[in-house]
């Protein structure tokens, strides 16, 4: 298949005590930082909800009155001006945190820029390359651990973001967007699982029309893979839309890189 020989060859570099490759750990890695990106997205749109309960009470947050001057006005008591000022600090630090928007990952993203290009991190400048395996490496994960869903007493799971989220971060972290939309990574493969459930289905009419014991045995095994080829076509259908619209969260006002004058080129592959 499209992924069996060079799977093969990764396991010959190494694996770990519990039977991992390099390339497993390395998508492991990133499953781990989308899931954390994935956390502190959670948390800021849990703290985005609790302030809209509060904030849905004040009108208008770009006209908000200044309840201290008021008081100072009308020569309110000294007890009532400390409460009003309360209230415009209450108020201002609410409609702060409230108008901030998506802009943690792009404080994120500005953290990790300076670390990820230094000269020690230079062979990071060929990560797009390695996307495409651990792409390959995901599918196999995936449709293993949907396979233990049906056998009892198997630690098991149905999907996974993680890993889309935290290559979507890196890539645009690096920079290197463009360089992998440059690949067609996920239409080559679509275009590949295509080409053989066309080939396999021609198989399959020439042998089913000769109507032998052994020509259905060997039918058998082909509806096997047929299926096969259905389901890794279908899960990399799934990360793609996971994967593209993991991109569309570091997507911000300004796309020019901290320090940089540049754009990167945030296009999305189209073709899968």
């Amino acid at each position: 298949g499209i992924n069996a020989e060079y799977m093969g060859d990764i396991r010959k570099l190494g694996v770990s005590e519990d039977g991992r490759s390099y390339l497993d750990q390395f998508r492991e890695l990133l499953t781990e930082i989308g899931n954390a990106l994935g956390y502190v997205r959670m948390v800021r749109s849990g703290g985005l909800r609790h302030i809209s309960e509060s904030i849905k009470f004040v009108p208008d947050l770009d006209n908000v009155v200044r309840f201290e001057e008021m008081a100072e006005t009308e020569e309110l008591p000294e007890a009532t001006a400390k409460a009003a000022k309360a209230a415009d600090v209450t108020l201002q630090d609410m409609g702060q945190k409230f108008s901030s928007g998506s802009d943690y990952f792009k404080m994120l993203e500005e953290v990790f820029y300076n670390e990820m290009h230094q000269e020690r991190n230079k062979h990071l400048g060929n990560f797009f390359c390695i996307v495409p395996p651990l792409t390959l490496s995901f599918v196999e994960h995936i449709n293993n651990w949907k396979d233990k869903l049906t056998k009892r007493g198997k630690e098991a799971s149905f999907t996974d973001d993680g890993f889309a989220l935290g290559v979507a971060f890196v890539l645009k972290l690096l920079r290197q967007n463009k360089s992998f939309d440059s690949l067609h990574w996920f239409g080559s493969v679509d275009q590949y699982y295509h080409e053989e459930k066309v080939k396999l289905q021609s198989q399959m009419d020439a042998k089913t029309a000769k109507k032998t014991r052994q020509e259905d045995a060997e039918i058998s095994t082909m509806k096997l893979t047929q299926n096969r080829i259905k389901q890794n076509r279908h899960e990399f259908e799934l990360l793609f839309y996971s994967f593209r619209s993991s991109r569309v969260f570091f997507r911000y006002e300004s796309e020019r890189a901290p320090g940089q004058e540049e754009d990167d080129d945030d296009e999305v592959e189209q073709d899968a």
